[in-house]
């Protein structure tokens, strides 16, 4: 296996070949003209050419440094440097050999820590892209050796070998001077004050380094005493945003700590994962992360408001399943007149400023269908599985990508696929993995099974999870994603001996669990005196999973009558989780079941469709505000 990747280092193309653990480095002199920006690198060995892709770095007129470390050592220390770095930096090469690239976040060579003005939340990015495996690039202060500060424009990009292991990681540098005063404190983050110059400005200076007065600190709790930087980034960042939040009114440091904007970014990116960060970034245009964080953990904006949309899902149907990817709002299927099962496909831009259902013509529609899933993979694509056809129960697997010029669906072939059925559930782990669980065969039999999908691998294989134990076979359940692959699954008709009972039960399952992943049923107490209530047993409600990991039911098939405007929230990740009924302003949808639900945006629940038992609602759409909207 070949891989070749083009880096410029001023006056050097450098090609890195990987054959195995491998690595093969070839320096071919170039003439120094850099008023002209190749297209291309040719490798004359291979006899091809190598284009420069997009996102590399290419300085034609400044030489560039790049480091390369070893990934198979958990310290990532430097095995090579080019001759640029030593002159950039002052430091020789046998003097970085063998270690790692952090000692330039330190001034001094004897220091033992990075200092004060280096930025903790790009240093948190870079150390979470490494250990992902996946490509950085940002910009970080680094020292000379001899104390000179620089901006270092740096992009990491991991190598891998033929077994899709991370094996080398390549630092293309740019050093550029930085401009920053280092007598004064301009951190961008923190500010370097001790305690007693928080409380006492006007006694000392910012910039003073007095001490306080004999005696002070003996009254002065230690971790007062600890820099910002440290509270900050070692403190702070790791509790959960309820917790800053509560921190915040101790004194005036801490409150001055906790409304920066970076450490409630970093904290948000701590408790809820850097994929859900990226997903709330363009709500922090319009809110700031301490307000948005303080809306998701209390919902005391929470608010329910009707959508009008133009155009409309024609022909009517039921049992269709809906799905948003990005703010792309999917529908495909359904349950026509008699019977008749539905093979189109609509989509609804969010995006747009007059949202308009339309039917999107695509080449080779799968089998029409009821009674499906509709999931969403890596942001861009959907992916179909299961329901009922004109020939019966189905288990076949389509890929529908929207960025495609000319979307179709693709069918997917993952060897053993599980049993054919419909009411079943699913949701997607890790961006690319499909999770089935339950459902009904075409004997009416209810199943109780769980599979996953990769849909990232070359050749997808379906993989049966085994457990010791599992809940009660089901169908018409919710499965709902917290943690990056934690699932609860809640309700369904699930058999009970002879029975099929509604069911109120939920359940957890880690699937990247180290050792036996086991089913574990939740045992749920009941929330405060004044509103002991419990969601009752249903089947076909929706289930969200909100960014901060608790999840919201709604609505279901439920035996008797009940408030239509009940919403159920539970955090299951809590040590001991408790049900608690949301009271939500503004005018619900109808009580109903049957509906589709998706999330877009991190704050915004979409609720379609629905059948209140006499009339099928498929046109109404009301969406879930989870936090302000500033439009």
């Amino acid at each position: 296996m070949l891989e070749a990747i083009p880096l410029w280092t001023g006056g050097l193309i450098c090609i890195l070949r990987r054959r195995g653990s491998a690595m093969i480095e070839k320096e071919e002199e170039v003439v120094q003209n850099y008023g002209k920006r190749p297209n291309c690198y040719r490798d004359e060995e291979e006899g091809v050419e190598l284009p420069v892709k997009p996102g590399v770095f290419y300085y034609p007129n400044t030489p560039t440094a790049f480091v390369v470390s070893d990934a198979l050592d958990p310290d990532f220390p430097i095995i090579y440097v080019n001759t640029v770095f030593e002159i950039s930096t002052g430091y020789r090469a046998d003097e970085v050999l063998g270690r790692n690239c952090r000692f330039l976040q330190y001034r001094d060579p004897r220091a033992q820590r990075r200092h004060p003005l280096v930025d903790p939340v790009v240093v948190s990015e870079i150390r979470i892209c490494l250990e992902k495996g996946i490509i950085f690039q940002g910009e970080l202060l680094n020292f000379r050796k001899d104390g000179t500060p620089l901006v270092n424009s740096l992009r990491l990009a991991p190598i891998h070998d033929d077994d899709d292991i991370v094996t080398h990681v390549i630092g293309i540098q740019l050093f550029s001077e930085a401009k920053i005063d280092l007598q004064s404190v301009s951190y961008p983050v923190f500010k370097e004050k001790c305690l007693y110059q928080h409380d006492h400005p006007d006694r000392h200076s910012p910039t003073s380094r007095k001490s306080p007065p004999d005696g002070l600190h003996q009254d002065i709790c230690g971790l007062l005493q600890l820099s910002d930087e440290v509270l900050a980034h070692n403190i702070l960042s790791r509790l959960t945003p309820r917790d800053v939040a509560s921190i915040g009114s101790v004194c005036r440091r801490m409150r001055q700590l906790t409304k920066n904007e970076h450490v409630r970014k970093v904290v948000c990116q701590n408790a809820w994962g850097r994929e859900v960060i990226g997903t709330l970034e363009l709500m922090t245009k319009k809110l700031e992360w301490g307000r948005l964080a303080r809306e998701l953990t209390t919902l005391e904006a929470i608010s329910w408001k009707k959508l009008k949309v133009g155009g409309a899902v024609e022909p009517a149907r039921c049992n269709f399943s809906a799905c948003a990817a990005g703010n792309r709002l999917v529908l495909f299927g359904g349950e026509g007149v008699n019977m008749q099962p539905m093979d189109d496909t609509f989509i609804l831009n969010l995006n747009s400023e007059n949202p308009t259902w339309q039917r999107v013509n695509v080449e080779s529609a799968p089998p029409g269908r009821w009674g499906h899933t509709l999931s969403c993979i890596n942001d861009s694509s959907l992916v179909l599985f299961g329901g009922c056809g004109r020939q019966g129960l189905l288990n076949d697997v389509f890929i529908l990508n929207l960025d495609d010029r000319n979307p179709t669906w693709r069918k997917v072939y993952g060897g053993t696929p599980p049993l054919p059925r419909s009411w079943h559930s699913s949701c997607t782990i890790e961006g690319s993995k499909l999770v089935v669980s339950g459902g009904c065969t075409d004997a009416g039999v209810l199943l109780g099974d769980m599979y996953v999908l990769d849909l990232a691998t070359k050749n997808p294989v379906w993989k049966e999870i085994p457990t010791s134990w599992a809940p009660p076979a089901r169908l018409g359940h919710s499965l709902s994603v917290y943690g990056k692959t934690k699932i609860l699954m809640f309700g369904g008709l699930a058999k009970s001996g002879h029975l099929r009972l509604r069911s109120s039960d939920a359940y957890t399952i880690n699937l990247n669990e180290r050792e036996e992943i086991k089913w574990r049923q939740v045992e749920c107490s009941v929330g405060p005196l004044q509103n002991p209530v419990v969601p009752p047993p249903r089947l076909d409600h929706v289930a969200v999973s909100m960014p901060c990991g608790r999840v919201i039911i709604f609505g279901g098939s439920i035996a008797g009558l009940h408030s239509p405007s009940q919403l159920f929230i539970l955090d299951p990740s809590e040590e001991k989780p408790t049900w608690r009924v949301l009271n939500v302003p503004s005018q619900p949808p109808k009580f109903a079941w049957g509906h589709s639900t998706c999330v877009v945006g991190g704050t915004r629940v979409l609720v379609l469709g629905g059948s209140t038992g006499e009339d099928w609602i498929l046109n109404e759409l009301y969406e879930l505000c989870l936090a302000s909207r500033q439009d």
